[in-house]
Parts: C-alpha cells; structure tokens; sequence
C-alpha cells in the first residue's frame, strides 16, 4: 500500500552538448543509447524507478519539443505523464511544476526527483538507499539529496560537505548538510578529498511534496505564487495553456541555488551505487570496454594500426583506417564529426558554439 505513495520526477529538458556531435538539440543525450547497452538512458531511467515507484507514479517533465521522443522511447508512461515546459528555465521551476501537480493527485506523495541522464551501475543498492530515504522523509518536512562518495579531485562536479556527527532522526546515515560547493579548483577538489567529510553532488532529491512546497513557500516565493496559483487547473484539460502563460515568467534558477543552499532542513544520504553523470565524453570513455591499446571503437569496420587511448564511434561510416593515433576523441554522426585531444575535451561545448557563429 506504501508503493502508491511513492513518485518520481524524471528532469528530461536538457540538451547535452558537450556530446556532440551525436547528441544535438533535435536529439539530445538522454534519448541516445551512449553506452551501447541497447536502452537509452531515458530508457534506463524509467526502468530503474520502477523498482520502488509504480509506473502511473512516474512523471517526464521535458520541453515541449521532446514529447514524441518520450513517447517513443518510453510507450508505457501515458502522455498524462509527460510534462512540458515550454521554454527552458533551469531545475527549480521543473521541479515546482511536478510537485504541485503530483500534490494535487496525493497530498501523502513522497518524491524522488532524479536526472534522465545519468548512469548507475547497481541499481539494487540505489533501490535499497530511495526506500530507505522515502522511509525516512515520512511526515516531515526535511528534503534528503543523495551525495556520491568521492575517490578523486573531480573538478566538474558540485560538493556536499555534511556534519557526521548531526544525523536524521531514527537514521543514522542521512547527514546533516553543512555547505554546497560549486565545482572547486583542483587544489580545493584534493582538500575536499582528503577531509573525508565530502560527497559529489548527484543532483538527486527525495522529499514529501509537503515539504518541497513549503520550502518554495519560504525560499522561492515569486515561484511558490506562480505554481500555487494553478491549483485548480492542474490535471486538467486547461493544465498546459496555464503552463504556457505561467512558466515563461518564472527565474531562470537552480533547485539548488534556489532552496537547498538557503534551507536547514537539507540532510544528505552518502551512497555508492556506480554513479556517473556522464557529463563528457570522457566519463563515458570510463564505462567503455576497451582493447589491449586502450583504444574503445564502435563502427562497421574500424581497423586500428600504432593507435592507443582513444574513443571512436563512426555511425555512418562503412570502412575506416586509423594509423598512428594517440588520445583522440573521433566521433562522426549522419551530418557531422569530432576530432579532438582527449585533453581538450572540455573545450568542445565551446567548438560547438563556435560552429552557431
């Protein structure tokens, strides 16, 4: 009977590109099968939830533009459960559109809100770690984030520093939160690491929709007004014209930067369940099955001579030859390619905008 309670909020708007070129606004990354498993990670996603949430329970919130991509990929969620943001205005407003209208289905709703891009590898210790979670938000008014263990100096990701000795009540493992940290320089990432005291940011949130409304109420309140004034209109046929007129004038603002940096009523869940955001090519190069040179190809014929360390995937293409590479990145889709240093990697968003001049 506790299962009916239990929702999750998929945040499937973004437009991934740091992975061109396969991913692109017409096809962003969370519709692509990046790893080769044979499910994109949209697909992966909705799987995965429905270990603890039932199917009818699971909203996509996406722009307008994705929802025959959503339904394409993911047939069984209904079309009801495919929200649609008409422009794109960052994680808070997102977040606020489903959970006022998931409160106004079940005002008892407990909410994960989780990225549809992300990869986990073990997906019985994530289940175990939500239920848990869920378990632990019961009747309160606390919002848990989940914080990865780090085991290096990541600099692309955001940090959670929590205090080990103030703990959730009846819940030893979920901690108090004592700051967040946008992607530290590398000097900070080692200290950070070395302290022992903080996580990666995974960007995944559980909380009662209680509690997430009240926060927007106190550290959100253009929003909360925004939101609360289509009560009567969500689950309704008028749901999408109030969306189209409402959320243009929302902030352009993080869940992050908007609420859980501000309230004291954010604890974390330090977990380890094979977590990436596969936020570049090479943390997805990480995942990959490489051969004896390291190199990782995937292609009709790709035939490799003095080559090592590199990610190469030619969809397109019936035959190539590559001698006497070293460290590259060579991706090449329908209408486009890539070839770029792996130590370059984090210049490609600006290639690519460099391309829309």
């Amino acid at each position: 009977m506790m299962k009916k309670n239990n929702y999750a909020i998929i945040m499937a708007g973004g437009v991934g590109s740091r992975f061109w070129p396969l991913s692109k606004r017409e096809l962003p990354k969370q519709f692509l099968d990046i790893l080769g498993t044979g499910e994109t990670l949209i697909q992966q996603t909705v799987r995965r939830l429905q270990l603890f949430c039932p199917k009818e329970n699971i909203f996509i919130v996406t722009n307008k533009d994705y929802f025959s991509l959503c339904k394409e990929q993911v047939p069984k969620i209904n079309k009801k459960q495919i929200l649609l943001e008409p422009v794109m205005r960052n994680t808070a407003p997102c977040i606020a559109y489903a959970s006022f209208k998931i409160h106004e289905i079940n005002n008892d709703a407990k909410i994960i809100v989780a990225p549809s891009d992300h990869l986990i590898t073990n997906d019985a210790e994530y289940s175990r770690i939500i239920k848990d979670a869920f378990k632990a938000i019961t009747n309160k008014d606390f919002i848990v984030t989940l914080g990865i263990k780090a085991n290096r100096p990541d600099t692309g990701y955001g940090y959670i520093q929590f205090d080990d000795l103030n703990f959730l009540e009846k819940n030893e493992n979920i901690k108090k939160v004592k700051t967040f940290t946008e992607k530290p320089s590398r000097d900070l990432a080692l200290q950070f690491l070395d302290s022992g005291d903080f996580l990666w940011n995974a960007g995944i949130f559980i909380f009662t929709s209680i509690a997430i409304i009240k926060a927007y109420k106190k550290h959100l309140r253009d929003m909360y007004d925004i939101f609360s004034s289509g009560v009567d209109q969500y689950n309704t046929k008028k749901e999408q014209d109030f969306i189209n007129r409402v959320f243009p004038t929302c902030k352009n603002v993080s869940i992050d930067y908007g609420i859980l940096e501000k309230s004291d009523l954010v604890y974390v869940y330090p977990s380890d369940f094979g977590w990436s955001d596969l936020g570049t090519w090479i943390s997805v190069d990480n995942h990959l099955q490489k051969d004896s040179e390291n190199n990782f190809k995937r292609g009709d014929q790709i035939n490799l001579y003095d080559s090592k360390n590199n990610l190469i995937i030619l969809e397109d293409l019936k035959e190539c030859v590559v001698s006497g590479l070293n460290g590259y990145i060579v991706i090449q889709s329908k209408d486009s390619l890539l070839i770029c240093r792996k130590s370059d990697e984090q210049e490609i968003k600006k290639f690519v905008n460099d391309l829309k001049k």
